[in-house]
């Protein structure tokens, strides 16, 4: 990747969220981070610290000689840091004021603010990660539960990068053989070399394929399912949404249209990331806010993954309940039967007649079933491979749509060797697929991919 001048600049941002909190973290990376820092601090001289120390001090103004804080700055020297440069990170009390104060004199002194994701880069372009390290920096800063963060973890030590290498390695060597026998055609080899290239071309798509096959519960992982609580109103949609995040977001009340929009949350089932979006009760109304809040569900059933359709089986299905069952059947849905604690009228066995999607009888308000639905939820979208503790997992579009197209050019290796065409037509292909597999790591990512990708970044990553 071609660096610009302004890579090598030395980079300034806050690091951690801003607003009131016990510290704050402002961070530097470049050849002058420590010589800045020790303009403004008043304490143990930083360009003769020892690195990966912590040196107690304050910062000072060095125009007014006023104190700012009383801080703790880290001193890394490269080239074991996280960019790889010299980093200071300077861990001063939390707030708004006093955090922007540091960050600002620094820039004064001859930092440059940081873009986002700026770090991050800077360790792609030194070379200490690549690009699928890179994105799970920030899914582990998104993480919505324990299992997505694992699955980041695994990624940012390197799971799928050495994935990844392999497989180019595979074609490289198959690629060298080609090479020669091109080049020294006299040897009349092409035989061979067709079959040992259709042959690679195969055993790397079945390890595509294994990947690929991670491709929806990792992007279940890291983006959440969109779960839309649906049914008409009265049922105990805003019930279970409370269950569920273990709070009372949701006014819940013995009155019909209590909840007259949708309402989200994130929450952890089992260790699935679930987009929780209770919904207005679905059906005919004069009352004009209603109206408006039926019309959302309606939208947020369209949006959503996953459908949790409530229905009262204390009750006999009604005609909004049979059309909530026909409007949801295209949708991946599970059928909470609530309110089994005041007699049912309707029964699991009576809709597992009717339809393909799991029914489930609960009693949400005495909670006696609950672990049923949670496991049903689990099972509806993994098929066992989050329980993998080895398994490398794509988490993200940009890496299923490269491993998709590698996979495709590779088809079409096979398919030009099968047809009898020339071996260096066919190599054409193969030699399209190792570069593709490399943007996934960024070893051949044109360079307006990765501004593209690390602008997603927040600033002080």
């Amino acid at each position: 990747m071609a660096q610009t001048l302004t890579e090598f600049d030395t980079i300034a941002a806050i690091s951690t969220p801003i607003g009131e909190g016990g510290i704050s973290i402002v961070r530097m990376s470049g050849e002058e981070s420590v010589k800045i820092a020790n303009r403004l601090f008043k304490g143990k001289d930083l360009t003769k610290a020892a690195s990966h120390t912590i040196n107690y001090g304050h910062i000072v103004d060095p125009k007014t000689g006023e104190m700012i804080d009383e801080v703790m700055v880290s001193v890394l020297l490269a080239p074991k840091t996280a960019t790889r440069e010299d980093m200071i990170e300077i861990n001063c009390h939390g707030g708004i004021v006093v955090t922007n104060r540091i960050l600002q004199l620094l820039l004064a002194n001859g930092a440059r603010m940081a873009e986002p994701g700026e770090f991050t880069k800077r360790a792609f372009v030194n070379g200490r990660i690549d690009l699928t390290q890179a994105e799970a920096v920030m899914d582990i800063v998104r993480a919505k539960t324990d299992k997505a963060r694992d699955v980041a973890a695994k990624q940012m030590a390197g799971g799928l990068m050495q994935k990844i290498k392999d497989l180019r390695q595979e074609i490289l060597n198959t690629l060298a053989n080609v090479e020669v026998n091109i080049d020294y055609p006299e040897y009349d080899a092409d035989t061979v070399t067709a079959k040992e290239m259709a042959d690679t071309s195969k055993r790397v798509i079945s390890e595509i394929d294994a990947l690929l096959k991670t491709a929806n519960e990792g992007k279940i992982l890291r983006n959440g399912l969109a779960t839309a609580i649906v049914g008409r109103p009265n049922v105990g949609k805003s019930s279970l949404l409370n269950y569920l995040t273990q709070s009372d977001k949701a006014i819940v009340t013995d009155v019909a249209g209590t909840t007259r929009d949708t309402l989200e949350e994130f929450v952890s089932v089992n260790g699935v990331p679930l987009e929780l979006i209770d919904t207005a009760g679905i059906h005919q109304t004069d009352d004009k806010v209603e109206k408006i809040g039926v019309e959302r569900s309606k939208k947020a059933l369209k949006r959503a993954d996953l459908v949790l359709l409530l229905l009262d089986s204390s009750q006999e299905l009604t005609s909004e309940d049979q059309e909530l069952l026909q409007a949801t059947a295209d949708k991946k849905r599970i059928i909470v039967l609530n309110k089994t604690d005041l007699g049912m009228k309707i029964t699991p066995q009576e809709l597992a007649d009717q339809t393909a999607s799991p029914v489930i009888a609960v009693s949400v308000l005495e909670k006696q079933h609950m672990e049923q639905l949670e496991q049903t939820i689990k099972d509806l979208f993994f098929s066992g491979i989050e329980n993998s503790n080895e398994q490398v997992m794509v988490t993200n579009q940009r890496q299923t749509g490269l491993l998709a197209k590698a996979k495709g050019q590779l088809e079409e290796v096979i398919s030009a060797v099968d047809n009898g065409i020339p071996v260096d037509i066919a190599q054409i292909d193969f030699t399209g697929a190792w570069d593709t597999l490399g943007e996934i790591t960024g070893d051949s990512a044109p360079d307006e991919l990765i501004t593209q990708l690390f602008s997603q970044f927040c600033l002080g990553k």
